[in-house]
């Protein structure tokens, strides 16, 4: 038994092949939503397998190298910038067929949002993608998966991916210009439509300022990890990244959309 690192430390555990996680009210939706897209030829996904004793989800393990902070090199290699759109561009067609297949008690941990195109992960990054070299081969932590257009992920995968970062985050690298071609790049691999690049810097804004409202919500309701999040200040670097984007996000959404 081994206890995985990340963002949830002692809570995810790697028995053999399975992997226990805690589950939440959202969770049988959730494996619902894994079942559909293995069925339908998506495998870069975990497998789910009911749950334990304790009522934690089991999922199956998915080989290969989960990236967290600091990223590794081939986390922020170019190769697995495209990969990585290319998958997230494979989960999302197959699940939009899975929309059809809703029923009335569907439950998300995260609210809906307008209009629903797709299944959005909701928090398409690094260390919740599974690389094999510099190629990403599978998506793992559905948890905020939701109903939501396909740009509404792209917004956060930019975000994390380009990194659309201010300069003092110390999770952000590259320069203004290597962030524009990084950013054009993931939109191209995915295959964005012209119309929906339009106001995306806009919404990684708008994204950001959600996560953050989220945060403060949760740590008011009582959430201890988002309780620690806001006492670490980890928002600030959140709302700092909202005002660089405001000041500089033309230039790279002048590059998007070129």
């Amino acid at each position: 038994m081994e206890y995985l690192t990340g963002g949830r430390v002692g809570q995810i555990i790697r028995n053999g092949e399975t992997i226990h996680r805690p589950a939440g009210v959202w969770t049988p939706t959730i494996h619902k939503l894994l079942h559909y897209i293995r069925a339908h030829g998506f495998l870069g996904g975990p497998e789910p397998l009911g749950f334990d004793n304790a009522g934690n989800e089991v999922v199956s393990f998915l080989p290969g190298e989960v990236s967290n902070y600091p990223l590794s090199k081939t986390a922020v290699s170019t190769k697995a910038l495209v990969s990585a759109a290319r998958l997230l561009r494979a989960y999302h067609d197959v699940s939009v067929s899975f929309l059809n297949e809703l029923q009335g008690d569907a439950v998300w941990m995260l609210p809906v949002r307008e209009p629903v195109e797709v299944v959005c992960h909701g928090d398409y990054a690094p260390y919740n993608v599974v690389l094999d070299g510099s190629e990403a081969v599978a998506i793992i932590d559905f948890d905020t998966a939701h109903p939501a257009p396909r740009v509404w992920d792209i917004a956060y995968a930019l975000y994390r991916w380009v990194p659309l970062t201010h300069p003092d985050n110390p999770d952000g690298f590259g320069s203004e210009q290597e962030k524009a071609e990084r950013a054009q790049l993931f939109c191209n691999a995915y295959g964005l439509a012209q119309t929906n690049r339009l106001s995306l810097i806009e919404l990684v804004i708008e994204r950001l300022q959600v996560l953050v409202d989220f945060m403060q919500s949760e740590a008011e309701g009582g959430n201890k990890a988002f309780r620690a999040n806001i006492a670490d200040e980890h928002h600030l670097i959140y709302l700092k990244d909202i005002e660089y984007l405001k000041v500089n996000g033309d230039k790279f959404q002048t590059k998007i959309i070129d």
